[in-house]
C-alpha cells in the first residue's frame, strides 16, 4: 500500500518573474485554487494520507495555506459563512502535511533525495508541485499509476503522447507495449530528434517509486546545468531494476510558462458553476473587438 507522497516545490520560478519574487510559484491560482493545493488534492484522492513537500527560499506562502488560521476560521464563523470555512477547513485536514528545506537548488534528482528519512523503506509517489494532471476516469493520474505498480511490480513514470514535431521538447521513453496503456521502460532520452525518437510518450510530471531510487540518486553524478538530474538516476535504475510507463488517461496542464498558465485558467473556468456562463459570452465578445 502506497500511503506516502512526495513534492518538490523549492524552483525559483523565473518565467514569472517579477510576481515570483515573493510569491511561490505553487501558489499561482487556478481560478480561486493554488495549484499546489490541486496537486495535494490529486494524491489525497488517490489514496496519500502523508505528504512531504520539498521547499526552499520564498516558500513560506506554501506552509501557511497548509496550516490552520484560527482568526480567519473565528471570523467565517461570526459571519455565517459556513460554505468558506468548511473549505478553509479542508485545506488543513486533506493530509498529514510535511515540509523539509533544500539548503541548495542543485536539481530535481537533488530535491527528491531529501525525502529519504521521511519515506524510509517505503515505495511513494512523486508528485511535481507545478503540474496538473486531470483524469479522465474516475480514478486520479496518481492512483492510476499505483495502480500499475501494484500490478507489475516496478517504479512507474506518467506518460503523455505528444505531437512527433514537438518531442525535441521532452523527456522521451524508450520502451515495449506490454498492454492497457503500460510499457516495460528500456531507457529514457532526453528531448531527441523528431527523427530518430524512440517514441513520442513524454515524462507527465507523476512517479511511483520504489524506494531503491534513492540509492540511484546518491551514485549519480552532476549532469544538465550541473544539478542532479532525476532523468539520469532512473536511466541508471532501468537497466537493474523494472520500471514502468503508463499512458494515463487524462490530460496535462503545464502552468509552468506564461501562455499554459493562463489557458489552464480559461480552460478550469469554463468547468466552474458560477464562471462558465459569463465567461462564455465575455470571450465570445472579446473575439468581435478582435
Amino acid at each position: 500500500m502506497i500511503r506516502k507522497a512526495v513534492i518538490p516545490a523549492a524552483g525559483f520560478g523565473t518565467r514569472f518573474l517579477p510576481l515570483t519574487k515573493a510569491q511561490p510559484k505553487e501558489m499561482l491560482p487556478i481560478v480561486d485554487t493554488p495549484t499546489i493545493q490541486m496537486v495535494v488534492e490529486e494524491a489525497v484522492d488517490s489514496g496519500i494520507t502523508d505528504i512531504l513537500m520539498v521547499i526552499g527560499k520564498s516558500k513560506r506562502a506554501i506552509e501557511e495555506h497548509f496550516d490552520r488560521n484560527f482568526e480567519l476560521e473565528q471570523e467565517l464563523e461570526q459571519k455565517g459563512k459556513e460554505d468558506l470555512l468548511r473549505q478553509i477547513r479542508h485545506i488543513s485536514g486533506m493530509a498529514n502535511i510535511h515540509f523539509v528545506w533544500q539548503k541548495e537548488l542543485n536539481g530535481l534528482g537533488d530535491a527528491v533525495s531529501y525525502a529519504r528519512s521521511h519515506v524510509g523503506n517505503e515505495p511513494f509517489a512523486l508528485l511535481l508541485g507545478d503540474t496538473i494532471l486531470e483524469s479522465y476516469s474516475d480514478e486520479p493520474v496518481t492512483r492510476q499509476l499505483i495502480n500499475v505498480f501494484n500490478q507489475h511490480g516496478g517504479s512507474v513514470v506518467a506518460l503523455e503522447e505528444v505531437p512527433q514535431e514537438k518531442v525535441s521538447r521532452y523527456g522521451i521513453m524508450d520502451g515495449e507495449d506490454v498492454g492497457d496503456g503500460v510499457y516495460r521502460v528500456r531507457d529514457f532520452v532526453e528531448k531527441p530528434d523528431p527523427a530518430v525518437a524512440p517514441s513520442n510518450l513524454a515524462f507527465a510530471g507523476r512517479y511511483v517509486f520504489s524506494p531503491d531510487i534513492f540509492d540511484f540518486l546518491i551514485q549519480t553524478g552532476r549532469g544538465k546545468n550541473n544539478e542532479i538530474q532525476l532523468t539520469d538516476a532512473m536511466r541508471t535504475m532501468a537497466q537493474s531494476r523494472p520500471m514502468f510507463g503508463c499512458r494515463f488517461s487524462g490530460k496535462r496542464h503545464d502552468v509552468g510558462n506564461k501562455f499554459d498558465f493562463v489557458k489552464t485558467n480559461i480552460h478550469y473556468a469554463l468547468k466552474h458553476p458560477e464562471m462558465k456562463d459569463p465567461l462564455i459570452s465575455y470571450l465570445k465578445e472579446l473575439v468581435k473587438t478582435l
